[in-house]
């Protein structure tokens, strides 16, 4: 299949049209980010594959009304054009960036670009693969997103002269398989809790915009709908089955809802210059991100997770802690680094087991399902 080039991803309307558009294929000095996206970690955004019959045979049926109003809104592709530069680009002093500041927000940048290309590789995917049309029109619209979500951020990026070479991804990062229950799980509580960020970022800024210390924080309101759209769609998903979110599968939930969240605050603490640039304090601000996942979540997971226990707050600090622990380990080599680093792995095994049992908070799911962007 042929594909015309567009200039620009963000003017694309289909996934192929994104992938295919100049300022994806732009020359650029690589090797750096692309190596940062190839990581796989516990940390690092991972490119998934799973059991693509399996997701192709869903009935949406049970949710017909919810899943034709939210296709439609989709298809209206309110954001069409949005992801590009534009006059509200302020021009970014990157040499004179505070050195430490630079370092994390280049990777902030690099791991969001790699989270936002593998959602488009396994909707591409899915839609490449699948003959119902409820479902590949819907990951032909999310895919679409995506790659223009990974374009923009790519395009900011260039102009500290490098990018993450998306193709290269595609065949050579390490995909992990994942049941399509897990995939709805990982993928709704992704979606959920980056809308959470982003919007809480955004918000911020808004009030204090002394700190926007880049232009692209401009962008994410329109960012974070699309990410709440995407999280609508897997909450569908869910809704079809009921066995998806009760029972036995109620404790696959908490598992990662736990680690989703633990994720992002070890995460988020590498980043201490980021977050203080933005005028952000780490703890409020994953306290708050969690707060709204939670109560989004609530749409149609079962339970939600008790961030006010006493002992999570101590278990996240533990968890951060082994992390540096295991960081330091390996950076040091030699019998001694893989002895501290294995210390710190069962460390961090510990506090993730402190957090996990937790009491879950329960309540009722309500009868609809659907939810509006509403912070």
């Amino acid at each position: 299949m042929n594909v015309q080039a567009n200039k620009h991803s963000a003017d694309a309307t289909t996934v192929e049209e994104g992938l295919a558009a100049d300022n994806m294929a732009m020359p650029v000095d690589s090797k750096t980010a692309t190596e940062v996206a190839m990581q796989n970690t516990l940390l690092t955004p991972r490119f998934y594959t799973t059991d693509f019959d399996e997701m192709d045979a869903i009935d949406v049926t049970p949710v017909r009304e919810d899943w034709d109003k939210l296709i439609g809104q989709m298809k209206s592709d309110p954001n069409k054009g949005h992801f590009k530069k534009n006059e509200d680009w302020d021009d970014v002093d990157w040499d004179g960036m505070d050195p430490a500041l630079k370092r994390e927000f280049i990777d902030f940048l690099i791991s969001s670009c790699t989270a936002e290309f593998s959602g488009c590789v396994l909707y591409k995917e899915m839609k490449r693969r699948g003959s119902n049309s409820d479902i590949t029109t819907l990951f032909q619209l999310m895919a679409r997103d995506e790659a223009r979500h990974a374009g923009f951020i790519n395009d900011a990026l260039r102009e500290a002269g490098i990018a993450v070479n998306l193709g290269f991804l595609t065949q050579q990062k390490k995909y992990t398989y994942f049941r399509p229950k897990f995939i709805y799980y990982a993928t709704y509580l992704s979606e959920k809790i980056g809308y959470a960020r982003y919007i809480t970022i955004f918000r911020h800024l808004e009030a204090h915009p002394e700190h926007r210390f880049h232009p692209i924080f401009k962008w994410f309101k329109e960012w974070c709908n699309d990410e709440f759209s995407h999280g609508e769609a897997f909450a569908l998903l869910m809704k079809t089955d009921p066995k998806l979110t009760s029972g036995g599968n109620t404790l696959w939930i908490k598992f990662f809802l736990t680690a989703v969240y633990s994720t992002m605050w070890v995460r988020d603490h590498q980043r201490p210059a980021f977050h203080e640039a933005l005028g952000v304090d780490t703890t409020w601000y994953g306290q708050e991100v969690f707060r709204k996942t939670s109560e989004i979540s609530k749409q149609v997971f079962p339970i939600t997770l008790d961030i006010d226990h006493p002992r999570w707050r101590k278990g996240l600090d533990r968890l951060e802690a082994a992390n540096r622990q295991i960081a330091k380990g390996k950076t040091a080599g030699g019998l001694g680094g893989s002895l501290s680093r294995m210390a710190g792995m069962a460390k961090a095994a510990a506090a993730f087991v402190s957090l996990y049992t937790i009491p879950a908070l329960k309540h009722d799911v309500p009868e609809d399902t659907r939810l509006e962007p509403a912070y």
